[in-house]
């Protein structure tokens, strides 16, 4: 079988990446949430071998997340957990959380209830950083971010675009400050949340 294969994860990395080294530093455990192929994983967990990796998606993803995980194993990259961010979220706490192209493809109802789980897990002094697509005063910041919004509503009317201005009320909803916005590649942002001692 073929290992699953995201060619944005593929182009978006290195530029995640160089955000992470900085934002991620003080960090030693993080989650991801919504690992999908593992490409992400498997590519921060080796040029970030102070932190100790953890994947996680939903159940149905996990058979080709574990396979590409097999395929590239690492002392500080951990077996997958399940997580549906409307169910269980793991005992144990973390200091950093990663998602990446998650917000848009989730109803916002799941939105809420990510930050609900995160604001559980993550302790104090953490960070959470949110990569992705997301409008600026409610308007789109691009064209191509237009037109995404538009196939998304049109593949799931629950979904699209997210208001930066409501992730972070969510955020501070959950004790969150928005530290950073980082400009990224193709009209990307990441949001660099930490959390108060």
């Amino acid at each position: 079988m073929e290992l699953p294969f995201s060619q944005s994860c593929e182009n978006n990395k290195a530029p995640i990446l160089a955000v992470l080294k900085q934002a991620l530093a003080p960090a030693s455990h993080v989650l991801e949430i919504g690992s999908g192929t593992g490409q992400h994983a498997v590519f921060f967990s080796e040029h970030l071998d102070h932190l100790q990796w953890q994947p996680s998606d939903q159940g149905e993803y996990l058979t080709a997340l574990k396979m590409r995980l097999a395929h590239y194993p690492r002392p500080n990259l951990g077996q997958p957990l399940e997580l549906d961010v409307t169910g269980q979220w793991p005992a144990q706490s973390f200091d950093g959380v990663f998602t990446a192209n998650t917000c848009h493809i989730m109803a916002w109802d799941q939105v809420v209830q990510m930050w609900h789980g995160v604001g559980q897990v993550l302790q104090p002094g953490g960070r959470f950083c949110v990569y992705g697509p997301f409008n600026r005063n409610g308007r789109y910041t691009s064209d191509s971010n237009a037109q995404f919004d538009q196939w998304l509503i049109q593949r799931d009317p629950m979904s699209g675009i997210r208001d930066l201005e409501a992730m972070q009320a969510q955020g501070e909803s959950q004790g969150l400050s928005l530290a950073t916005i980082h400009t990224m590649p193709a009209n990307n942002l990441l949001l660099e949340f930490h959390k108060a001692l």
